[in-house]
């Protein structure tokens, strides 16, 4: 059974969720603690799965309790729930929390972060790699800039101003996001040159995706230790999957998901080249030796592919489930049902359409996947043939005016 420890230095907060949580216990074992050094004695005691923890506390607060779970219990989720959203606290929260909630928190929405975070888990079988995942301190938690748009957007009355207003703080981010705008993703008939333009023209949902992956790669370090991989390269096929998987869905609801996880979908190399290079090019490799896919030989080498820890790290992150999904199966779509053409399916197709521009950022080739066809396409009901796929792709990858 799964372990939850709730952290809370006010006693009636403690009780009251011990009393709304209380038909939580056929599923999971749940402990209350009042202090964040009772914590740490109740973790040395039993490492648990999830951290729930009030981030204002005297003594140690939330903060430091996280930092210190961290290090010595990454493998835990850490969930920072608080009113205080003060901006010198929630900086120090950003190398820290895998989740944010705000207090009061309804039950329904606090266990339902909670299953979503457990059921992620599921994804890598190995403890030693979720806790690779954990030890990640420059982006465990969402980047700034997009966790502000997220309640703007949740209002019906958002405006173009504000979201521009937000965006507009961090310069780095405004110029990547540019760079985005004007290149072959929209095809804009004029090249854009400020943000409130992009919020006109591209609308607020493709407009905070493209944030997310600006800030993702703003922060990252691109520089892999290992000459196994080219990190520049791997984000420059990320911008073709996207730019085909915004190119295959347009018009369609699912369009800015797909641009997402087009963006993003590879990100789990940036995991292996920073925490473990070595088993990396072991598993690069074992696929030449063996005449086998790179990513089945990550499996066999570091216990997951590059794609199942991607999805990992953007599950803990809170992004919709099926960009999750997508990131997690596109290498291989068949093992999902899938009776209708959605994120997975279009990722999947954008993939192995540039599948060359992939291939080129590592330092040998590895033998192609096979298994995207014109019969992949007639299974999800795409609303194409697979002739206007290669159509598509081929007009979304020409260079912007």
């Amino acid at each position: 059974m799964m372990q939850i420890l709730f952290v809370d230095d006010e006693l009636p907060v403690l009780e009251s969720l011990r009393v709304r949580l209380h038909r939580m216990r056929d599923r999971f074992r749940m402990e209350f603690v009042d202090s964040g050094s009772r914590a740490l004695e109740a973790l040395d005691r039993s490492a648990c799965d999830v951290l729930v923890t009030d981030i204002r506390m005297p003594g140690m607060d939330g903060a430091q309790l996280m930092d210190a779970v961290s290090q010595r219990w990454p493998d835990t989720v850490r969930i920072a729930l608080s009113g205080f959203a003060e901006l010198k606290q929630s900086m120090r929260l950003v190398p820290l929390a895998h989740q944010f909630l705000s207090k009061p928190c309804e039950p329904q929405l606090l266990e339902n972060v909670i299953q979503r975070c457990l059921n992620l888990r599921n994804l890598l079988a190995a403890p030693a790699l979720r806790a690779a995942v954990g030890r990640i301190q420059r982006l465990p938690a969402l980047p700034r800039t997009y966790a502000k748009l997220q309640p703007i957007l949740a209002r019906e009355d958002a405006s173009a101003q504000e979201v521009s207003q937000v965006i507009a703080g961090d310069s780095v981010i405004v110029a990547k996001v540019l760079q985005m705008v004007n290149s072959a993703f929209f095809r804009l008939p004029r090249r854009v040159t400020k943000i409130d333009q992009a919020v006109s023209y591209l609308g607020f949902s493709a407009v905070r995706n493209l944030v997310l992956s600006a800030e993702v790669f703003a922060r990252w370090p691109g520089a892999a230790p290992a000459a196994v991989v080219n990190l520049e390269h791997v984000q420059a096929h990320m911008h073709s999957v996207a730019a085909v998987s915004h190119a295959l869905t347009a018009y369609l609801p699912i369009c800015d998901d797909c641009l997402l996880a087009g963006l993003l979908h590879d990100i789990g190399y940036w995991v292996f080249a920073q925490e473990c290079p070595t088993e990396l090019e072991a598993a690069l490799d074992l696929a030449i030796r063996s005449g086998i896919p790179l990513p089945d030989a990550e499996s066999q080498v570091i216990g997951a592919s590059h794609a199942e820890i991607g999805a990992y790290l953007l599950g803990i992150w809170g992004l919709p489930y099926a960009i999750v999904e997508a990131v997690a199966n596109h290498h291989a779509p068949r093992r999902v049902t899938q009776p209708e053409f959605d994120v997975l399916a279009a990722l999947s197709v954008a993939s192995a359409l540039t599948g060359a521009t992939e291939a080129e950022a590592f330092s040998r080739a590895a033998p192609p996947e096979q298994g995207i066809d014109p019969q992949y396409l007639q299974t999800v009901a795409a609303p194409f043939d697979w002739n206007e796929a290669k159509r598509r792709a081929a007009e979304s990858l020409q260079p912007g005016d």
